[in-house]
């Protein structure tokens, strides 16, 4: 089989098993520069490609140029990802015998904590807003849905009128891989988005739409976020993962259940969540750090 074959049958197998298209688009993005590169080393066209010519060497070379640019262990990891699923889709479907993946390890990447914002930078997010106008009154509902819900911002933004049961305190979300989960709202952003739409009286079905009356985008979220760091002179970059992040930690600080702070992110594994109980543990070691006279003295035990 080609190897532009092989993408557009995998392509289909991800839409099949409801991937989203941003990662769709990632890994044939990721494939289609490998399959460049294979070609390259083997001194054909890439149209003329075979899948069945991979072997474990071009990988390993792949891997070594991409190291001799200087790209991250994460960023390796992803690509690694694509044609680990890639190559096991294939041998899954009879297309190929051997895997030549199968005896390349991952790169070992270390975690990085999320970062999230203190409960007053927040406030002066959640003030920042001039809700006598309608934009402003829009930027509200961004606000108090982004941290008060916890949503990712492309579950905000795909929100109908008909998502939210005001009544009731309800948000049905759709998240990633097409699944529905149902979040509360806070009283504040019941109230938000009962004055946003007031002040719409219009019949669009979107939830949040942008000056020309269709639905915002994910890149208007974050220019609206920029805008309302810099009103409140917040001297840090914000996006909106952080407010997802940030509504992840203040409810662990305020004695949450980890399980239930899973189900609310929507997260499919509690490994996901346990992150953020590492994020208020260094926190907690961060303010002791600070506060405590004898706290340059602190060890950690789980380090010794």
């Amino acid at each position: 089989m080609l190897a532009d074959e092989s993408l557009s049958l995998f392509a289909g197998y991800q839409h099949a098993q409801n991937r989203s298209e941003h990662t769709v688009i990632a890994y044939q993005n990721d494939l289609g520069q490998f399959f460049r590169f294979a070609a390259q080393e083997l001194g054909q066209e890439p149209e003329n490609l075979r899948v069945d010519q991979i072997d474990v060497y071009i990988v390993r070379s792949f891997l070594g140029i991409l190291t001799d640019q200087g790209l991250s262990r994460k960023s390796m990891a992803r690509k690694l990802a694509a044609l680990r699923s890639l190559f096991k889709f294939l041998c899954r479907e009879g297309i190929l015998q051997m895997n030549p993946i199968q005896r390349i390890a991952s790169p070992k990447v270390g975690r990085k904590l999320p970062h999230f914002l203190y409960l007053d930078q927040v406030e002066g997010l959640l003030h920042a807003s001039d809700c006598t106008r309608l934009l402003g009154a829009r930027d509200q509902v961004i606000m108090e849905l982004l941290y008060g819900s916890g949503l990712r911002v492309s579950e905000l933004v795909s929100l109908n009128r008909e998502s939210l049961d005001l009544d009731g305190g309800l948000i049905r979300v759709l998240g990633k891989g097409n699944k529905e989960r149902v979040v509360p709202i806070t009283n504040f952003a019941r109230e938000a988005v009962k004055h946003y739409l007031e002040m719409r009286r219009d019949n669009n079905e979107a939830l949040l739409l942008n000056y020309q009356g269709t639905r915002l985008t994910d890149r208007s979220v974050r220019r609206i976020l920029d805008k309302l760091v810099t009103r409140v002179s917040l001297e840090r970059h914000v996006n909106p993962h952080m407010l997802r992040h940030s509504f992840a930690t203040h409810l662990l600080d305020g004695g949450a259940d980890l399980r239930s702070v899973q189900e609310l992110l929507g997260h499919q594994k509690l490994t996901s969540t346990q992150i953020y109980t590492h994020l208020t543990r260094e926190r907690l070691k961060e303010v002791y750090g600070k506060s405590h006279p004898r706290a340059k003295t602190m060890i950690d035990p789980l380090e010794k």
